[in-house]
């Protein structure tokens, strides 16, 4: 058989190749309503703020020290690191299952002498011989005539495109994250200044009772309650110096390596807001969550699975074949007349193997089971949307709410202290008033705090933070065509 005849064989392979006994994927109906919810806790839609998976995160944080930050932990986060990495891991997995759909053609090269005993050749034989050969073939290569291996090659495609959109997950993650921790060391750090500043205010009105006290125009029991507020001071003093301490080994981790401190803020009063974004009027868009693509690709690789289930019920065809030359001298290896080939086909039926239909029930029962999983992605992603709708829709009220408190507490601590003053009142009228106040301004620090992070809540959930999409799916979709 010629070189001809080799390439001719194998193009029959190749037009046989081909046939898919994987089911068509179909797309499940999404489980969650069309429309965002609506009620007094939601604010009404808005159709033209810009959607969250279109605005990039240096668009969306303003920032300038947060958006350093955040560059800073994309370029050294260990964690999407190795999100990175296990993409590479699955782009070389699907390119080493797609190989096997064509032949791999190799050289062999033999050559050797052998000296024999007398006893075992005739008079006049050389004792000696040798054999030289070379030898260009296919080797053990199964034609893919029902689909199996393209099943397979398939189903790792849908693998490696799933890693990748947890890698782009893990990336809307990040940031978010980064951004949370930043926003809480600024509310820490803001928490801090204000126990410093009640502690000095409360040393000053401890020693005014104490002196009080000493000239006697104060008992005992007021001396003692002047000390509580005191002690409660220095306790938050502590408390919010380790918070801020935590916050910025929090962020150290998260950016993988030390944060310097032109990159930090001081207090929330100093942060700029982040860009305000919207979900549209659909939740459709929850589909280009980077979660629930990848739910969805791991989908279709359990049909390409099933494909691959049903095709090892069929006949396997392999195909082993070599063109060469052989010779018992090496210098006369490639004269005329030295030429060999070889053509061997293999057919494997398999008739009674209760594997292989078991195999395929489990294929079948895991689509079922990743499309449960993918299901309810969507819903878990509609149910964070919603929630981070309805803190959006309600925190301004309350934060409105807590300002008007706070002010009024400030003026009763203000009032209750002029009244111990001028002898009116008691100190424990004061002590009530300022504890209320304190904790009316830890309140307030806390509701704008979760204003700025609930805002960044909605625009992950929202799929925005990732990496705007590449041509990443065209070039393995053309590559996955035969």
């Amino acid at each position: 058989m010629n070189k001809t005849r080799l390439l001719a064989f194998s193009g029959i392979g190749l037009v046989l190749a081909g046939c898919s006994l994987a089911p068509t994927y179909e797309k499940p109906e999404t489980p969650v309503p069309t429309v965002w919810p609506a009620g007094s806790a939601y604010p009404v839609p808005d159709a033209s703020a810009p959607r969250a998976d279109e605005v990039k995160w240096q668009e969306f944080f303003t920032d300038a020290r947060l958006e350093k930050l955040i560059e800073t932990a994309l370029t050294n986060n260990r964690d999407l690191r190795l999100a990175a990495l296990n993409v590479e891991r699955a782009q070389a997995l699907y390119g080493i299952q797609r190989a096997e759909i064509f032949p791999s053609v190799g050289a062999q090269g033999r050559g050797g002498k052998q000296q024999r005993s007398l006893d075992l050749i005739q008079p006049g034989q050389p004792r000696t011989v040798g054999q030289y050969s070379i030898d260009l073939g296919i080797a053990a290569w199964e034609i893919d005539f029902f689909g199996r291996i393209r099943s397979l090659s398939d189903q790792a495609l849908e693998d490696y495109l799933a890693t990748d959109e947890a890698r782009r997950a893990a990336q809307i993650a990040l940031v978010a994250e980064v951004a949370r921790a930043w926003l809480t060391l600024a509310a820490d750090r803001e928490n801090l200044k204000l126990a410093q500043s009640t502690f000095e205010s409360q040393t000053q009105a401890y020693a005014l009772v104490n002196k009080r006290f000493e000239v006697g125009m104060a008992n005992e029991l007021d001396l003692k309650r002047a000390q509580v507020p005191l002690d409660t001071a220095r306790g938050d003093v502590a408390r919010y110096t380790q918070l801020v301490a935590q916050d910025r080994n929090a962020l150290d981790l998260l950016a993988g390596t030390p944060v310097a401190e032109n990159l930090l803020p001081s207090d929330l009063s100093g942060v700029s807001p982040p860009k305000p974004v919207g979900g549209g009027l659909s939740s459709e868009v929850l589909l280009r969550r980077p979660d629930v693509m990848a739910a969805e690709h791991r989908l279709k690789g359990a049909y390409a699975n099933i494909g691959a289930a049903r095709a090892a019920l069929f006949p396997r065809i392999s195909l082993t074949t070599t063109i060469g030359t052989a010779s018992n001298q090496l210098s006369g290896l490639f004269d005329s007349g030295r030429g060999t080939w070889a053509f061997t086909p293999q057919f494997v039926m398999p008739i009674f193997d209760a594997r292989l239909w078991a195999a395929l029930r489990v294929s079948k029962t895991d689509r079922e089971i990743i499309q449960i999983q993918y299901e309810k992605t969507i819903q878990t992603a509609f149910r964070e949307v919603a929630d981070a709708l309805a803190v959006n829709g309600t925190i301004d009220d309350q934060l409105a709410a807590q300002q008007s408190l706070t002010a009024a507490l400030a003026d009763s601590y203000r009032l209750a202290t002029r009244r111990y003053d001028k002898g009116i009142d008691g100190y424990l009228s004061v002590l009530d008033a300022q504890r209320a106040h304190f904790a009316a301004q830890q309140g307030l620090t806390s509701l704008r705090l979760a204003k700025m992070a609930s805002q960044v809540r909605l625009y992950a959930v929202l799929g925005g933070g990732a990496d705007a999409e590449d041509a990443l799916s065209d070039q393995t979709n053309s590559a996955s065509r035969p």
